[in-house]
């Protein structure tokens, strides 16, 4: 499987993009269950359904309560795609059996092999990479791996997620999947014992422990930095964003841990062709375009140009593991956590 190169060239070519051809004839309705909560996906459905005619109902939730909501609605349930964040909530849906199969040329074509289900019951569409930022006051030699979390010499400098969050999971995930559960476990005892302060807040807190001096190290989501870039977030000025460094982790070996939003078909989808076409929509250069313009993430279709707010991070070499690989260790990490006091 060859490595992604659409974050290692130059990605700021142009930000003209092309919506792909889609009949502008009303053709009905289509029942969106999202767990994707931003305000510029907005732009997502209208422009969909001005090209399209297709209406796009939305019910809004956690992405574990729609599953549930799903399979309990079984055959007569309304819904008809599924989209969430994360590998692993992809994979349980998958497991659930709240998606079903599709052949459509369009998505098998645009998306990368690795970034689609197996069975094609699901596809990513965005991307963001998780990766390491550092108060360059006080760190001159920042952990330049994910391996190097662990290193005694930054005892008492790092602060992370709680284990509960599922990008702490799909982290550990794909240290087990690279390295095996005993060594992954001694890892995640090694960064416990590194830790600022107990786990706590969101990814956007990990970056202002930075600021408060609270933490010297921390490990967050491109897109929380890149939103600050763009748009106002509290306690994120560029004053206080001047003293944070970063680092794309692993660029000699495996590449930059990345968590995925995608979503699939629903299993017993009332409106299966029009649930088709929004997908193809959403693997369409726009939509591609707005997933980074709007939201600070990197586009799952490669040469797709980056929003200035993403591209001011710089170009890195991600990691093309499958996600699905990465899915299946998800209980050995919430385990792992659990043996290593990792609250």
């Amino acid at each position: 499987m060859s490595r992604p190169s659409h974050f290692l060239s130059a990605a700021l070519t142009s930000a003209t993009v092309v919506l792909a051809p889609l009949a502008a004839t009303a053709q009905g309705e289509v029942n969106l269950y999202s767990s994707r909560h931003y305000d510029t996906d907005e732009r997502l459905y209208s422009d969909f359904t001005e090209a399209t005619g297709i209406t796009i109902n939305r019910i809004e939730g956690k992405a574990d309560e729609l599953i549930a909501r799903m399979q309990a609605e079984g055959a007569n349930s309304p819904a008809d795609i599924l989209l969430t964040v994360d590998t692993s909530r992809l994979a349980r849906a998958k497991a659930a059996g709240v998606l079903q199969s599709i052949e459509s040329d369009v998505l098998e074509t645009r998306i990368p092999a690795y970034l689609q289900d197996s069975d094609n019951q699901w596809f990513g569409f965005s991307q963001r990479a998780r990766i390491i930022f550092y108060d360059k006051s006080n760190v001159t030699n920042p952990p330049q791996t994910y391996a190097a979390l662990a290193d005694p010499a930054y005892k008492g400098q790092v602060c992370h997620r709680s284990s509960t969050n599922v990008y702490s999971q799909t982290l550990l995930a794909s240290v087990i999947e690279r390295i095996g559960e005993d060594a992954a476990r001694d890892w995640a005892q090694g960064v416990v014992n590194n830790f600022a302060r107990k786990p706590q807040g969101g990814d956007t807190d990990q970056l202002r422990g930075l600021v408060s001096g609270e933490c010297d190290i921390s490990i967050a989501n491109t897109y929380y930095f890149s939103r600050a870039i763009r748009t106002d977030v509290d306690g994120l000025s560029a004053d206080a964003r001047a003293n944070i460094g970063w680092v794309f982790p692993s660029q000699d070996a495996q590449g930059a841990h990345m968590n995925l939003s995608g979503g699939g078909v629903a299993a017993n989808a009332p409106n299966r062709d029009n649930a088709v076409r929004f997908l193809e929509y959403l693997a369409s250069d726009q939509a591609q375009q707005y997933f980074s313009a709007g939201n600070d993430e990197y586009p799952a279709v490669p040469g797709v140009a980056l929003s200035p707010s993403v591209a001011a991070l710089g170009l890195f070499k991600p990691d093309d593991v499958s996600p699905s690989d990465i899915a299946k260790y998800v209980p050995a990490a919430q385990r792992i956590f659990n043996e290593v006091g990792w609250e």
